[in-house]
C-alpha cells in the first residue's frame, strides 16, 4: 500500500498545482461545430422555445464569428426576437444585421422585420405616434433599397396602413379644435392630411372639414375650392353631400375652384408626382 501511494503521489501533485494556478477557473469547453449549434437553434425555434433558440444562435456568433453560419444566426436571432414579441431586441438585431451585411440577399428581410417590430407596437390614435413613424421609415427603407425583393410589396402595404394611422391622428386633433371653434388650429391639422395623406381613407372627411372651418371663418373662396375638389374626386362621397348641403344652406356658390389655393396646388402636386 505504501508503495502504491508513493507511485500515485507524483501524479496527484501536478494536478493540484494546475488547479491552484488556474485560480479555480472553469474549464473552457471546446467549440462546438457551427452547423450543430445552428440546427439546434432552429429546432428550439420550431418548438417555440425562443430564449433557448437565441442562446444557441448567440453561441454560433460567439464561437464562429465572421462566418456564414454567424451571419445566418444573426438573422435568426432577429426572427426569434420578433416571434417572441421582444420587439426592441428584434429591432437591435435587425439593424445590426443590415449594418454588417448590407449586400446580403437576406438584408431586405431583416429590414422588414425591423419595420414589423415597430408596426406591431403601433398604438391607437389617441397616443403618441412615434412608433408609427418609425415603422413607415423602416418599410420605406425596404422599398428604397430593395425594391425588387419579395418583401417590398408587403412593406408598401404596411406603410400605407401606418400612414392611414397618422392621418387618423391628425383628424382626431382637428376635430377637437373644430369642436372648440379653434378654426385655425383645425385647418392646420386638416391641411396636413390633404398635403401629406391624400391616399388615405381620411382625405374625404378632411376636405369636408376644411369646408366647415373656412365657412365658419367667412373665407368662402377656400371653402369653395375644398368642396369643388371633393366633388370632382369623390362625387359619390357622403362627405361631399354634407359639404354641398352646408354650402347651399349658406348661400355659397358651388363648383368654383381657386387654382391658386394651397388646396388646389396640393392636389395638383400629388397628381403630377
Amino acid at each position: 500500500m505504501a508503495l502504491l501511494l508513493a507511485v500515485l503521489a507524483p501524479v496527484a501533485l501536478p494536478m493540484a498545482g494546475c488547479s491552484s494556478l488556474s485560480g479555480d477557473k472553469e474549464e473552457v469547453a471546446p467549440d462546438e461545430p457551427a452547423d450543430k449549434l445552428y440546427n439546434e437553434g432552429l429546432a428550439q425555434l420550431n418548438a417555440g422555445s425562443y430564449d433557448a433558440a437565441k442562446k444557441k444562435f448567440a453561441e454560433v456568433d460567439r464561437q464562429h464569428p465572421y462566418t456564414e453560419w454567424a451571419r445566418k444566426a444573426q438573422l435568426m436571432t432577429t426572427f426569434a426576437n420578433y416571434r417572441a414579441g421582444s420587439y426592441t431586441d428584434a429591432i437591435t438585431a435587425g439593424n445590426r444585421y443590415v449594418q454588417l451585411y448590407p449586400t446580403s440577399p437576406d438584408a431586405a428581410y431583416a429590414q422588414y422585420l425591423v419595420g414589423m417590430s415597430y408596426y406591431n407596437q403601433v398604438p391607437d390614435i389617441s397616443r403618441d405616434q412615434e412608433r408609427t413613424q418609425r415603422a413607415i421609415a423602416a418599410f420605406d427603407e425596404v422599398q428604397r433599397r430593395w425594391p425588387e425583393s419579395e418583401y417590398a410589396p408587403e412593406a408598401k402595404k404596411r406603410m400605407s396602413i401606418a400612414r392611414d394611422q397618422l392621418a387618423g391622428k391628425e383628424m382626431q386633433v382637428g376635430r377637437f379644435y373644430l369642436a372648440r371653434r379653434d378654426y385655425t388650429g383645425a385647418i392646420n391639422r386638416f391641411r396636413v392630411v390633404v398635403s401629406q395623406y391624400q391616399q388615405t381613407r381620411h382625405i374625404e372627411e378632411a376636405l369636408h372639414r376644411l369646408v366647415e372651418a373656412y365657412l365658419a371663418l367667412g373665407i368662402t373662396g377656400e371653402a369653395q375650392t375644398a368642396a369643388a375638389i371633393l366633388g370632382h374626386n369623390f362625387p359619390d362621397s357622403e362627405w361631399y353631400k354634407r359639404s354641398y348641403a352646408l354650402m347651399t344652406q349658406g348661400g355659397v356658390a358651388q363648383g368654383q375652384e381657386n387654382t391658386g389655393s394651397w388646396i388646389s396646388k396640393a392636389f395638383r402636386s400629388v397628381a403630377g408626382g
